[in-house]
């Protein structure tokens, strides 16, 4: 019988994230949206610093200096790339767990 009650009780359970529902949730999301921008940014200018390291290293023929501009401006690629997914990525694990049953 008390099995039977806490059996229902944990399937009746539910979760819809809003972060406007706590004291906060605003300045929070502004923050996360902050930071994004300034992730983008530090993206940006790795990317920047990469390219001419890249190109600085090829024209002098230095193959460590074009070797790690080359590494930097994939890696700030991939780093623009995952900042601006992130919310679909998130949102996509979201979702799959509340398939789980």
């Amino acid at each position: 019988m008390v099995l039977r009650a806490v059996h229902e009780a944990i399937s009746t359970v539910t979760l819809n994230p809003d972060p406007s529902n706590l004291p906060g949730g605003t300045v929070l999301q502004q923050l996360t949206d902050g930071l994004g921008g300034w992730a983008l940014i530090m993206a940006l200018v790795g990317l920047v610093i990469g390219a001419a390291a890249w190109a600085l290293g090829a024209h002098s023929q230095n193959y460590h200096q074009s070797f790690n501009g080359r590494r930097t401006v994939l890696v700030s690629a991939l780093a623009a790339l995952l900042i601006g997914a992130a919310p679909a990525i998130v949102n996509f694990f979201f979702h799959a767990g509340q398939g789980v049953h």
